[in-house]
């Protein structure tokens, strides 16, 4: 009975960090997404240990805490995943914006020259 306390309140405080960093604009929607459905899952299934039971032995998953570490490990690699896209997306983003802010210094310098040779 404490195991499942313990679960249940883990999975409340992380649900309401989560939520809270969401609702402070800390944290975007597409990342708390994961952690949102991950912290309910954990809820449930510290709620009624019995669904966990059922959902190891449907899957013949010989241990349901082997289940619990695969869908974790799982949610990890999703989260990684995640994390990996954005920053590349973000530093093609940043490159970009580096070519372009070269190019408009390049051009203020060339103008700069025209300016200082006619006066």
């Amino acid at each position: 009975m404490t195991a499942q306390i313990l679960g249940a309140a883990a999975s409340i405080i992380t649900f309401a960090f989560v939520f809270s960093l969401l609702r402070r604009g800390v944290l975007r929607e597409k990342y708390a997404v994961l952690w949102l459905l991950f912290s309910a899952a954990a809820l449930v299934f510290s709620v009624f240990p019995a669904a966990l039971l059922w959902l190891s032995s449907t899957l013949n998953v010989a241990e349901p805490v082997n289940l619990l570490f695969f869908a974790t490990l799982v949610m990890l690699i999703l989260v990684a995943i995640q994390l990996s896209f954005e920053l590349s997306r973000h530093e093609a983003r940043i490159r970009r914006l580096a070519e372009e802010v070269a190019l408009l210094e390049e051009a203020v310098e060339e103008e700069r020259k025209r300016n200082d040779r006619r006066g």
